[in-house]
């Protein structure tokens, strides 16, 4: 059985994490960054700061016994891959951390005793 609300929390960290500090690492190793990076740096890092606190709340609560310290351990291994390796592919973060957090919170949600 997959756990759906696992994966999406990872890929809401490691997208969120990239997201919120390509800027700082793409000025330090001279990459290129998108229109809204270099015009509107606050909002790239706010959506990516909130999209890593709804996935480390969600870990939190979750607990470690139930796989919330390796959502964590995932999550920050993402973001790591997304944004050294992939680097312009963390432009993509700027779409796909909104949905994943979007879709945990609603599963999150619909899930019983939430």
């Amino acid at each position: 059985m997959i756990d759906n609300l696992f994966l999406l929390a990872v890929a809401a960290l490691g997208w969120g994490l990239s997201l919120a500090t390509y800027r700082m690492f793409a000025l330090r190793q001279s990459w290129p960054m998108g229109a809204l990076q270099i015009d509107f740096p606050v909002l790239p890092a706010l959506i990516g700061a909130i999209s890593a606190f709804v996935a480390i709340l969600f870990a939190a609560i979750r607990g470690a016994e139930a796989g919330g310290g390796v959502i964590l351990l995932f999550g920050i291994l993402l973001a790591i891959f997304w944004t050294g390796f992939l680097r312009v592919g963390s432009q993509v973060s700027l779409f796909l951390a909104p949905i994943a957090t979007v879709l945990l919170i609603l599963g999150w949600l619909a899930q019983p005793g939430a």
